[in-house]
């Protein structure tokens, strides 16, 4: 089965998932070097709002706004009062932002179904709320037709990048066709699932483009052996029905924000990078 998508349709909309837990961030650090306004951010799990010279989501608007995203979607829970705030304060100049509630934290496909109301039938771009992703990577991703995924060059992210070499193994891997298809991706991948990709194996820091077809998707997929309803599930159920991702390849870095530990590393890169909204 394949999905009809309107291919030529400019990308408009991005969705922003904001509604994890923050368990990495909420815990002590001795190391993290916080004042006391980062720590009582980082305390409260809602690590996107974290002040890195301006609250971190700030750097990840003005960048969607850059390559021609008009409006995004926080998706949130009911208790993230300080989001929606937020999300209010940053509507109406370059974007409209606006929230969706994720009632409870039942995974990130949950979290992308949330949205769908706000998508329509319109082609989304998907992005982690706690990661800074370079202009290149999102042009790149948002001129795809269809649906797409940014595949990092795994040395250039490492190196442009706060994400050490043995935290790779934290992410997911594409494993792509000769025609850059995506046909699996590989959460948490162990060192001998790395070693058979091969070096050259894209790294998904979870930066999508997704057709419409995503939501029904996300409806007809189990909890994984975490028990939650993640992205890469329902991604790969529309694979296996004909659906085709197209892995756009990038050689640059993210800036990762999970724990108290990658605050200062990620202000000091932000360190000059003009916001705009």
């Amino acid at each position: 089965m394949s999905h009809d998508t309107e291919d030529n349709d400019t990308v408009r909309r991005a969705v922003i998932l904001a509604r994890g837990l923050g368990t990495r961030m909420r815990r002590e650090d001795a190391d993290a070097d916080l004042d006391e306004a980062q720590a009582s951010v980082a305390a409260s799990g809602v690590k996107a709002l974290i002040d890195v010279g301006r609250p971190f989501l700030d750097y990840v608007l003005s960048t969607l706004a850059d390559v021609g995203i008009a409006e995004v979607c926080l998706v949130l829970g009911p208790e993230h009062d300080v989001l929606r705030e937020y999300a209010a304060s940053r509507s109406g100049g370059r974007l409209t932002v606006t929230t969706a509630v994720q009632e409870e934290p039942r995974g990130t496909a949950d979290a992308v179904a949330a949205a769908a109301d706000f998508a329509g039938d319109e082609r989304i771009v998907v992005l982690n709320s706690d990661n800074f992703y370079p202009r290149e990577a999102l042009e790149a991703l948002v001129a795809v037709q269809g649906a797409g995924l940014v595949g990092f060059d795994r040395d250039a992210l490492v190196a442009g990048s706060n994400i050490a070499e043995d935290r790779i193994s934290a992410f997911a891997v594409a494993a792509v066709d000769e025609h850059r298809q995506l046909r699996n991706i590989i959460e948490k991948p162990d060192e001998e699932t790395l070693e058979n990709l091969g070096r050259d194996c894209p790294i998904s820091m979870n930066a999508w483009l997704f057709t419409a077809a995503i939501f029904e998707a996300c409806t007809r997929i189990e909890p994984s052996v975490r028990g939650e309803l993640e992205i890469i599930d329902a991604v790969r159920l529309l694979i296996s029905e004909g659906e085709p991702f197209t892995v756009v390849p990038v050689e640059a870095g993210v800036l990762d924000l999970s724990s108290r530990a990658d605050v200062s590393a990620v202000a000091r890169a932000l360190e000059g990078v003009e916001v705009s909204l």
